[in-house]
């Protein structure tokens, strides 16, 4: 009788005492030898077999149905088959007599009632064996994340650290991530910005490519960036360092949200595309390219227009075009007459900085009301999870509101960390104003920059319009808008006592004054 062997080992069986494939072809050659049994060809496969479908197992029964072979020599049953379908097959096999014979070196069996009673039975000590493995594996992880452990493998910006098998901070990556988030979170890069940002600085991933955008997007919607862990729907406080706050974190959900509709992507040949609107019928601006041949030079020439798309229908709207060029030079005195000098922002840091120290002493009292809220939303959870036990609330139920508790915690840490560490909630906003309000001096002054000088543009104003090749302004940001009306002073060594005046007004507050650039 001619024998096809079978060996299989999968990479997700920790059992250290089953052999490799390789001792386990060695094994089946001295058995086969020792029996004088017939090999007719030797089957390897690295494969789990907790699930059917296994390509080479399939092989093997197919080769002992086309009555190429009548016996299979393997090391165990448990190589054979960890799931009941597969198991029932070689009993089906067995007992319609197209398979008349097994051999194991580590198992007894002879082709009787007995002996399919026998091997039946390790068949199901085998996917007892992968049930219970399983439910073992899933209690771990349970109690892993209880602890704030993370059970799998760590997420891009952070490391499995071997030694005591928590995650670890990786540090070439983490602060080009924290970059990536505080970037999209202002609404002004999109996801490939962010791409290309990474790439610029050849953060790739652990194969050396680079990011997809769908790895973009997995980062920016992972909680764990913040601090907490989601498995399988359910979230944990972690104790991993967090690279972002929850704050930053539901700021980039939130520009998320707004970008779901997907348009093509023309940026990188219309620097100014989408930034504007009609100033007469309120539809977008386009842009359009023309080529001209002079024939008299042999030259070819390319000109770019941006012109209202006119979706109110022909007629609708009088505006003509505007050319790339001047609508650029409207831009540039647009972000130049709210920007600062390097001067004014000096001084704003050393004042912003000595009153900061002042209000140090008030802090103590919001300390105090958020700890407080913190030890009711732990005393909440507690009573939530005693629900839960009792059956007063089902699971879906738990995990909703449980997440919706835990994320509500994470925030509140995070604001008494910011309170112990800043002691005030003012003083990072207006650091950013200063920062983007000096940075814009000098995108103003600088040439072939258009992508950088459209998203200043978008972060100092907003309600872009154009109208009769005019560039209106609107609704900005209070302080952008002093600047603004004050672009002098703002670039001046004179500092005002104005451009101090409104440091403790909302950053929100918008108002409708309108400045048109000819």
């Amino acid at each position: 009788m001619k024998y096809i062997a079978y060996c299989r080992k999968s990479t997700d069986e920790p059992d250290r005492q089953i052999l490799s494939i390789e001792a386990q072809v060695a094994e089946l050659k001295e058995f086969a030898t020792r029996e004088n049994l017939e090999i007719e060809r030797f089957v390897v496969e690295s494969k789990t077999a907790k699930e059917p479908g296994r390509a080479k197992f399939n092989e093997v029964l197919n080769f002992v149905e086309s009555g190429k072979a009548g016996g299979i020599i393997s090391w165990h049953p448990d190589r054979l088959a960890r799931n009941s379908v597969d198991g029932g097959r070689i009993i089906y096999l067995l007992d319609t007599g197209k398979l008349l014979d097994l051999k194991f070196p580590s198992f007894w069996f002879d082709n009787t009632p007995q002996g399919k009673f026998m091997l039946s039975i390790a068949f199901g000590q085998s996917k007892y064996y992968v049930d219970n493995l399983s439910e073992n594996v899933k209690r771990g992880n349970r109690q892993k994340l209880r602890r704030g452990e993370w059970p799998n493998k760590a997420p891009f910006g952070y490391l499995n650290d071997k030694g005591n098998k928590k995650i670890a901070v990786d540090t070439k990556r983490a602060k080009y991530v924290r970059k990536g988030f505080e970037m999209f979170s202002t609404g002004r890069y999109s996801q490939v910005d962010i791409i290309n940002f990474l790439t610029l600085n050849n953060i790739k991933n652990k194969s050396g490519h680079i990011l997809h955008k769908d790895k973009i997007k997995r980062i920016l919607t992972d909680p764990f960036y913040y601090g907490v862990m989601r498995f399988n729907n359910e979230l944990y406080p972690g104790s991993h360092v967090p690279l972002v706050s929850k704050k930053l974190f539901d700021k980039v959900q939130e520009n998320l949200e707004k970008n779901k509709k997907t348009h093509t992507n023309h940026k990188s040949e219309f620097d100014f595309l989408g930034l504007i609107k009609c100033g007469e019928c309120g539809s977008s601006i386009t842009a359009e390219k023309h080529v001209k041949n002079y024939k008299r030079t042999r030259r070819t020439a390319t000109y770019i227009y941006y012109r209202c798309t006119k979706k109110q229908g022909k007629g609708s709207c009088s505006q003509k075009y505007i050319t790339a060029s001047s609508l650029e030079k409207k831009l540039r005195v647009a972000v130049h007459n709210r920007s600062i000098s390097t001067f004014v922002a000096k001084s704003f840091f050393e004042w912003a900085n000595r009153d900061a120290e002042k209000e140090k002493s008030q802090v103590k009292n919001a300390l105090s009301g958020k700890l407080q809220q913190l030890e009711k939303t732990n005393e909440k959870l507690d009573t939530l999870l005693e629900a839960y036990l009792d059956k007063v609330v089902d699971e879906g139920e738990y995990k909703q509101k449980k997440n919706k508790m835990i994320e509500n915690k994470v925030l509140i840490e995070s604001q008494i960390t910011e309170l112990k560490e800043k002691g005030n909630t003012w003083l990072e906003p207006f650091l950013e104003f200063i920062k983007i309000a000096k940075t814009g001096a000098k995108i103003a002054r600088v040439k072939n920059n258009c992508h950088e000088l459209a998203v200043q543009a978008k972060t100092v104003g907003s309600n872009l319009n154009l109208k009769d090749r005019k560039l209106f302004v609107s609704g900005v940001n209070s302080a952008y808008q002093f600047l603004a009306l004050h672009p002098t002073t703002a670039h001046s060594s004179r500092l005002s006592p104005d451009l101090l005046g409104d440091r403790d007004s909302n950053p929100d507050l918008m108002d409708q004054n309108h400045l048109a650039y000819r």
